[in-house]
């Protein structure tokens, strides 16, 4: 499984990236305002955080209807090779994800909330899906079950759109999307963060430190 980041900030993009571990990044027009301070511009932003991920990097249309909403998805992806536009799941996104397929523009259908919903972006051509797990538990549903529905699906059929894991907001809904084979899991920082702590790993680190302090310095020598 995949991880990206959803975040817009720079330094944690960078810090996550030096760990090896993180696959891309995905954004939204919230995360991109709260990092938009001193001047910076969208374009500034958004070609360094191209330039440090190597993998897709997905930025949101904000047009509601399709013919904005492509040439949007035009602009933004002439900023770099590895953008992938982030269309809203409505009957005029579905429009857009058409056209961007045939012009093979990478696209996130974002906003998704139930298996029908997942089935018309995948039959749309749209390249990632991004159903939001959190905000469902939000409201008294269980989010991963849609997951779980959504890869038995697109399994059954071949269908090549990949799931991306949204609005994860622990790391119990990491566990569970990789159990169930969801392609990737996008997370803020503290979240991603969360996944390689253990207090039984800082507990053991800390007393072999200890065990090898008491050893006498001369036997160390190599």
């Amino acid at each position: 499984m995949k991880i990206f980041l959803d975040t817009a900030n720079v330094e944690e993009i960078k810090e996550g990236v030096s760990w090896g571990a993180v696959d891309g990044v995905t954004t939204n027009p919230t995360l991109i305002s709260k990092e938009l301070k001193g001047g910076l511009t969208f374009k500034e932003l958004v070609t360094t955080i191209l330039k440090i991920v190597d993998g897709p990097v997905s930025l949101e249309v904000t047009g509601l209807n399709h013919e904005e909403m492509v040439r949007e998805a035009r602009i933004l992806k002439s900023l770099g090779e590895n953008v992938v536009v982030k269309i809203p799941t409505t009957v005029e996104g579905l429009k857009a994800i058409k056209i961007l397929n045939k012009e093979k523009i990478n696209t996130n259908a974002t906003l998704v909330f139930s298996l029908s919903q997942a089935l018309l972006v995948a039959k749309a051509g749209a390249t990632y899906v991004s159903p939001f797990v959190g905000r469902l538990d939000d409201i008294g549903e269980d989010g991963m079950n849609l997951i779980q529905d959504i890869r038995e699906m697109y399994d059954n059929f071949g269908f090549e759109t990949e799931i991306i894991v949204a609005s994860i907001r622990h790391p119990v809904h990491v566990r569970q999307a990789a159990l169930i084979g969801a392609d990737i899991a996008t997370m803020p920082f503290e979240v991603f963060k969360k996944l390689i702590s253990h207090p039984k790993t800082d507990e053991g680190l800390k007393r072999f430190l200890d065990d090898w302090s008491k050893i006498d310095p001369s036997k160390l020598k190599l």
